[in-house]
């Protein structure tokens, strides 16, 4: 049976985008997402912030350190990932998203060139 793992967000930035390179040269950078949910419980509307790790490489990651900062707001399309490790004796894991396509939506700011984001792919066995 096919599987099928694709995420679709939109949020904003918890903070600057950091951009680090691996050390085969491929530029990649890990984001904070806010995505904010609101519901009616008993008439009342509740808002939730769930945060999100998304995981950019290759010109996407390039082209968020070059135009987004905190708070910006994105659309972020990819698939999760689980990651999973060993610290101090114990098992830990984290899933996060591995972005494949990003679409700033913020006003673009005077004098600000366009960027068109292409696809980026994750290098596997990839180190900071």
């Amino acid at each position: 049976m096919s599987s099928y793992n694709r995420v679709i967000l939109i949020g904003n930035l918890t903070r600057d985008v950091e951009l680090k390179h691996t050390t085969g040269g491929t530029a990649v950078t890990e984001i904070g997402l806010a995505v904010n949910d609101r519901r009616k419980q008993d008439n009342e509307w509740i808002e939730e912030t769930t945060f999100v790790d998304v995981t950019l490489w290759g010109r996407t990651a390039e082209v968020a350190n070059e135009y987004l900062g905190k708070g910006e707001p994105v659309l972020i399309e990819g698939r999760l990932k689980l990651d999973s490790w060993e610290s101090d004796g114990a098992k830990r894991s984290k899933l996060r998203v591995v972005g494949e396509r990003m679409r700033m939506l913020g006003q673009k700011k005077p004098g600000q060139a366009s960027a068109k984001p292409e696809q980026a792919t994750e290098e596997s066995a990839a180190t900071f």
